[in-house]
């Protein structure tokens, strides 16, 4: 099943892996707070390397509002 719960999060995602900010681990399922927490990722080598992928994605960001003029 795909989509979304009323709180926004993904269906399955309790099932997914997170990576904790605060702690620098890869985690399984919901066990930190939201806050320090980034994901899902659907696998756990995917999310090790979840701080890789949020530079990518903000230099891509910043790259784009560069050439929008932002």
């Amino acid at each position: 099943m795909t989509g979304e719960n009323d709180y926004g999060i993904q269906q399955g995602a309790e099932d997914k892996y997170w990576y904790n900010m605060k702690t620098g681990q890869v985690e399984q399922g919901f066990l930190s707070p939201a806050p320090d927490r980034v994901g899902p990722f659907d696998t756990r080598v995917e999310a090790e390397h979840a701080l890789e992928k949020l530079r990518e994605n903000s230099a891509k960001w910043a790259e784009e509002d560069a050439e929008e003029g932002r």
